[in-house]
């Protein structure tokens, strides 16, 4: 874990995002959280680990999802060498998912 994120509001962010109990309270909290923008982002950051993680190419990824080659680069970089939270949600996904 990145010390320099853990503090007690990041903390607190957390457990609110623990607590919630569906797909719907998930909707609610983040609308009023973060702006459509950012929403966004991570849910194309999330598609493009999924990608990586299924062997698609950079230009295969970048064209299905319009991220950028920074972008995909980022996500590739957290995959191989991160905390391995896109891998720990990718396989829980493919378990619910699968």
């Amino acid at each position: 874990m990145n010390e320099k994120l853990k503090s007690k509001e990041s903390d607190y962010l957390f457990d609110a995002i623990l607590s919630l109990k569906n797909r719907e309270e998930c909707y609610s909290f983040f609308e009023d959280l973060c702006t459509v923008a950012e929403i966004k982002a991570m849910a194309q950051r999330l598609v493009v680990a999924k990608m990586l993680d299924d062997k698609h190419t950079y230009t295969d990824i970048s064209l299905k999802t319009g991220a950028s080659a920074a972008t995909i680069s980022r996500v590739a970089k957290c995959l191989n060498y991160g905390a391995e939270g896109y891998t720990v949600v990718l396989k829980r996904l493919g378990e619910v998912n699968g």
